[in-house]
């Protein structure tokens, strides 16, 4: 019997974070190419300069609703048929509204991309935003505002924005709205906020993909080059404030079993120079399941099924300058809620006096940076990364730079920044639980002024 030669490994082949051609087209809609062979589903990402702190006064949530409007319908087809268009593409449309601006996202397989690019060009040049589809969304929205309440990861959240930053900032008050402004949205004001902000100049397209034999120039022309506009308006965002000092917020649950953990405070964006050691640290403190906050709560005390730290930035501007929000969250049982905040307490203590050991850095480095080639095995992910570096104002090469300033990273800096992101004595603190039986042992572990607000 022939036996075929066992096949061996070949030579291993650096891996870089794919880097875009840049261009504008006529309408002066700036354009982010990506070719990546294999990548049968293109992926398309639209940023939008439509950012929360420009809706109006009294309408928290109509970028949200316009965002979710824009494929509703338009001056081709109504909400059916465009949805009905799209799935001969097959192709999915979806478009989310945050505080740098809104996002509208595409993936469709190479064959179809001029077809879906003309009905994406379409959402965005021509949108209906017909009475009966806003209306139908409005009331969807509010629909969805009590589930989001009775969340408890959720509900943690809406309290430390609101906790952090000042009542007047739009970052203080839920992404998309609140009952009461909600219910004051109509299509005259979802077409009132398309018409002040989206149109192509201030727009940027990210196209990923297998893009053998298409040629994008003339597809781009064709579709989203007839979308017009008149030239980008300059805005001034507000500077980001926040009052980090140190307390405790339970929002009261009675009867609640577990008690949800989310501590925060305000730090720098990816613009500043710590953020590579801020990335490593924060692994090491909370990023795995091998991380000391884990090892501690879940493993040795067994509070909690896992605690989690992270940094995620909130807006950045041209300038250069911006903010992230670094947080640590989880949920614990609720007997065993003022000892697991002790002991989370203490692991950040003893971080401050110790610092970080050679081993976690070097495991750190190792999974962030080794697993970087699997993170970006879609073209969606890669689309997704470019239009997080559009909106944040980074350069084009900033993820790639990223990582190779992640593997540069000692364990004495990545200690430092990490010290530096969670001092103890000045994070806030939301629990969202049992108020009658977690006030008292918080109040004993001195970490701050305790108040409780209802559920």
């Amino acid at each position: 019997m022939d036996f075929h030669p066992q096949p061996t490994g070949g030579t291993a082949r650096p891996w870089a974070f794919p880097a875009p051609e840049r261009g504008t087209l006529d309408n002066g809609l700036t354009v982010l190419r990506c070719h990546r062979p294999g990548q049968q589903v293109v992926a398309v990402e639209i940023d939008l300069d439509a950012p929360l702190d420009a809706e109006p006064e009294g309408l928290d949530g109509v970028a949200t609703i316009m965002a979710r409007a824009l494929s509703e319908g338009t001056d081709k087809h109504t909400a059916e048929e465009f949805a009905a268009e799209l799935e001969r593409c097959g192709a999915t449309l979806d478009a989310h509204a945050d505080h740098p601006g809104v996002r509208v996202s595409l993936e469709v397989p190479a064959s179809r991309l001029p077809k879906a690019l003309g009905l994406l060009a379409e959402a965005l040049r021509a949108p209906a935003f017909a009475d009966s589809e806003v209306e139908r969304l409005v009331r969807n929205r509010l629909d969805e505002i009590p589930h989001e309440t009775a969340n408890p990861g959720r509900r943690a959240a809406k309290q430390l924005y609101a906790e952090l930053f000042p009542a007047a900032s739009r970052m203080s008050r839920p992404r998309q709205g609140t009952e009461e402004t909600v219910a004051r949205i109509d299509a005259a004001a979802v077409r009132a906020f398309y018409e002040a902000h989206v149109r192509p100049a201030s727009a940027t397209a990210v196209v990923v993909g297998d893009l053998t034999g298409i040629d994008l120039d003339a597809v781009l022309a064709e579709s989203l080059g007839t979308w017009t506009g008149t030239a980008a308006k300059p805005r001034t965002a507000p500077p980001v404030t926040a009052d980090d000092t140190g307390r405790v917020v339970i929002v009261d649950r009675p009867g609640a079993v577990q008690t949800q953990l989310l501590i925060g405070r305000i730090g720098p964006d990816r613009h500043d120079r710590v953020w590579p050691a801020q990335v490593v640290g924060t692994y090491c403190l909370g990023g795995t399941l091998t991380s000391r906050l884990d090892r501690v709560l879940r493993e040795e005390k067994g509070y909690t099924y896992g605690v989690r730290a992270f940094g995620q930035v909130l807006r950045s501007t041209p300038e250069g300058t911006g903010a992230a929000m670094l947080a640590i969250n989880g949920s614990v049982d609720t007997p065993h809620t003022g000892p697991a905040l002790d002991d989370l307490w203490k692991v950040l203590r003893t971080l401050a006096e110790e610092g970080l050991t050679d081993a976690e850095r070097d495991a750190a480095v190792h999974n962030l940076v080794g697993v970087a080639p699997l993170r970006y095995e879609t073209a969606a992910a890669v689309a997704g990364t470019l239009a997080d570096q559009v909106e944040q104002h980074l350069p084009d090469d900033f993820q790639a730079e990223l990582y190779r300033r992640l593997a540069e990273t000692g364990t004495v800096e990545a200690t430092a920044a990490v010290v530096s992101a969670f001092p103890p004595d000045r994070l806030v603190t939301v629990l969202v639980g049992d108020a009658a039986v977690i006030k008292e042992p918080v109040e004993a572990l001195g970490i701050g002024e305790v108040t409780v607000v209802s559920g």
